[in-house]
């Protein structure tokens, strides 16, 4: 009798075991749903008030996706609906997807150091104001340079010396960028630019390419760009570049192959730098209106000018990719640097490089990644970050939830804000860490 007993005992434990899975597994259902119902209604808001033409967005969790959905168009043409396999201009992500990851690499193999100095690893910078600047300073933006350095319109000037922008429009003014309007009577400096191949020059655009002499005036003013406030957060483009720099002196690889390596190893294929060299122009979803630089709506080359002029690959911008690739890289992140068994990067480099290090400074920005300080979307250990183009990416290590929303928001024009003014990403972000 009393085996009996212990046997029904048993049977009644599994039993309520399995009714709470099951509770669980419906719970969770429910909860999925419930997000995909919020995140559809967002969209259908925010493509009816034209935030953005079209989006691509993917929830999950480092097992598995829950939400992967196509909403929208490729620009306000509606002729084109947005695919799982288009790839968007990833603009300031590119900071974390291609550079921050290959350092993390690095760091992990023990091939470069984050207390290593700017001018002791890249000979350039050795006798220059920012020789002392570390690599924990340039990933954390505590270097003091600025936040950006328009290269570009060195090369850029008028017949008579007038401005090249103007903040009213007229006959000479016509067309607009951002909120201003440029002169159309731009002349472009031949010593630097052709319009036609050269050699040894760096394709800038379709049409455009580069005399490779201009880096040196890159880079001398990279290193006079210090503003004396070392130590401050001061977000920069400039940070990133130099950490390019960095860890391609450090391997005498490129940025783009030493990111195609992790890549590879992730198994994904829809990531990159130049996507017109791995997928076609049909594919890469178009994003500003260029009356200024290229004179044409940018599609298939790199939105932002300094990546440009770095030929598309720059450790501030230039990557591309859809949502499905990013999904694996952030599942990867929230195993602890494992993807299918295998160890991709180093566990404890993952958390040094999404901690907030420099918190008590009152500082929430990780290596690289961006931080947020704790409020009603963010919470303390979420991680990511987000790109000019529309772009956003956010994981909760906490809750096990990442979040991907790609757009192309400055599709026709930079000056399209609606989705920022709407805390839109961040919404979403909220509601799917309840």
């Amino acid at each position: 009798m009393k085996n009996i007993v212990i046997r029904l005992g048993f049977v009644f434990l599994i039993l309520f075991g399995i009714n709470c899975n099951a509770q669980k597994n419906s719970q969770k259902a429910f909860d999925e749903k419930r997000n995909e119902v919020y995140i559809d209604s967002m969209m259908n808001n925010a493509l009816e008030k034209g935030f953005f033409p079209g989006a691509q967005i993917i929830v999950g969790s480092k097992d598995a996706v829950f939400i992967s959905k196509n909403y929208g168009f490729h620009d306000y043409s509606k002729k084109q609906p947005v695919k799982s396999d288009d790839v968007y201009d990833l603009a300031s992500m590119s900071k974390v997807l291609g550079a921050t990851l290959v350092t993390m690499r690095l760091v992990g193999d023990k091939k470069i150091k984050l207390e290593e100095k700017v001018g002791d690893v890249v000979s350039m910078y050795k006798n220059t104001a920012i020789a002392d600047l570390t690599l924990f300073e340039l990933l954390t933006h505590t270097s003091g340079l600025k936040a950006s350095i328009t290269f570009y319109q060195s090369m850029l000037s008028t017949p008579d010396g007038s401005p090249l922008l103007s903040n009213e429009k007229s006959d000479v003014y016509a067309e607009s960028f951002d909120n201003m309007y440029v002169n159309k009577n731009i002349i472009y400096d031949p010593k630097y630019l052709s319009f036609e191949p050269k050699d040894n020059y760096v394709q800038v655009y379709k049409n455009m390419w580069l005399n490779p002499e201009f880096y040196k005036t890159v880079y001398d003013r990279i290193a006079t760009a210090n503003t004396n406030t070392r130590g401050k957060y001061v977000y920069s483009d400039l940070n990133l570049m130099l950490v390019q720099q960095m860890i391609e002196t450090k391997t005498g690889k490129k940025l783009d192959q030493l990111a195609k390596e992790i890549y590879t190893e992730l198994g994904i294929s829809k990531i990159g730098y130049n996507p017109l060299k791995w997928t076609s122009k049909e594919n890469v979803m178009p994003t500003e209106i260029d009356n200024f630089f290229r004179k044409d709506t940018i599609q298939g080359y790199v939105h932002d000018e300094s990546a440009a002029i770095l030929g598309g690959v720059s450790g501030n911008a230039g990557l591309f990719a859809n949502a499905e690739s990013i999904s694996v890289i952030c599942q990867m992140l929230l195993n602890n640097g494992k993807y299918h068994g295998k160890q991709i990067l180093k566990a404890k480099v993952v958390a040094a490089f999404t901690e907030s290090p420099l918190v008590k400074e009152g500082i929430y920005r990780g290596l690289g990644f961006d931080k947020r300080k704790p409020d009603e979307f963010y919470k303390e250990n979420d991680f990511g970050h987000t790109g000019f183009t529309g772009t956003f990416f956010f994981l909760n290590p906490d809750d096990n939830r990442f979040l991907i929303i790609l757009t192309n928001r400055v599709n026709p024009t930079r000056t399209n804000r609606l989705m920022y003014k709407d805390d839109f990403s961040a919404k979403i972000w909220k509601q799917i860490n309840k």
